[in-house]
């Protein structure tokens, strides 16, 4: 293979194969018109059960689990097939990325995007898994930040050239792998001592990260358990193990989900109900 000489000025190559390409263009906007649903409850989430979906649902899980009223409506938005290019989408998420959420509890509805934003406000609005004493919420956010600069080198770098690319390459590779490895062992070095990721309580950053490094070490990521040897790292699989058997986090990973067997999916979330058949179907299957 030749080496690639930049030219001087970029073009958008169309074509420029690998998954979600086609759904991949160097500029912002809608695409398309696109109004979005909207059910009965004041939360309204538009999203997918990638791991930057999955930290919202879980958080909203938990919520409902330790009795506060965070009922929601979630609809599944289908990035392969653009739904977040679509003009409503676009007008929560201008960055056009799941997941993105309505609050339309208070008198002027509030819009976010951007999962560690959502964190930090469902934490705020319930007073819930973020601590008040100022060194506790220091020390937790100090993890959701590391997590939000951290995982998109684990998806985006590892993730896209290991799994997705159009050709395997061993640079960007070996490249990414070293850094899933690095942050693993930081994860790993930091556990050994804690019970959770910022101390001995349950936080928004332990949702945050276990999507992306939890589902790794527990195999869920990549096909590449083996690859990146994760049996290594015995405290973050202690402490995925621990959360993966929390029954909100069972519940979180199943809404707006969108692959693997059919009636095993939850494309929308209106109730309990609506989880509750698809996490004891996972459950009876073994699948959750």
């Amino acid at each position: 293979m030749s080496e690639y000489v930049p030219p001087k000025v970029w073009t958008w190559d169309k074509e420029n194969g690998g998954a979600f390409a086609s759904t991949n263009r160097p500029i912002a906007g809608p695409t398309h018109d696109q109004e979005l649903p909207r059910g009965e409850h004041p939360i309204q989430l538009y999203s997918l059960a990638t791991p930057n979906g999955q930290k919202v649902t879980i958080m909203l899980e938990e919520l409902l689990a330790a009795g506060h009223d965070a009922e929601y409506d979630a609809y599944l938005i289908n990035i392969g097939k653009g739904d977040q290019f679509g003009s409503g989408f676009v007008s929560v998420n201008p960055n056009s990325k799941i997941p993105a959420m309505m609050d339309y509890g208070p008198k002027e509805p509030i819009r976010l995007f951007e999962s560690g934003s959502m964190l930090v406000y469902l934490a705020d609005k319930f007073d819930a898994f973020l601590s008040k004493d100022v060194a506790k919420r220091a020390e937790t956010m100090n993890w959701l930040f590391w997590q939000m600069g951290s995982a998109p080198f684990l998806g985006g770098g590892f993730g896209h050239f290991y799994a997705y690319a159009p050709i395997k390459l061993e640079y960007p590779i070996n490249r990414y792998a070293m850094e899933a490895k690095r942050q693993l062992d930081v994860l790993d070095r930091e556990l050994a001592d804690r019970e959770f990721i910022s101390g001995s309580e349950y936080t928004i950053a332990d949702m945050a990260i276990f999507p992306w490094y939890g589902n790794m070490v527990l195999g869920r990521a990549y096909n590449a358990a083996e690859f990146l040897d994760v049996g290594t790292y015995k405290n973050v699989i202690r402490w995925a193990e621990q959360i993966d058997a929390r029954e909100p986090v069972k519940r979180g990973r199943c809404v707006n989900s969108g692959g693997g067997p059919e009636d095993e999916q939850l494309h929308e979330r209106h109730s309990a109900a609506d989880v509750d058949k698809v996490v004891a179907l996972r459950k009876e299957r073994g699948t959750v």
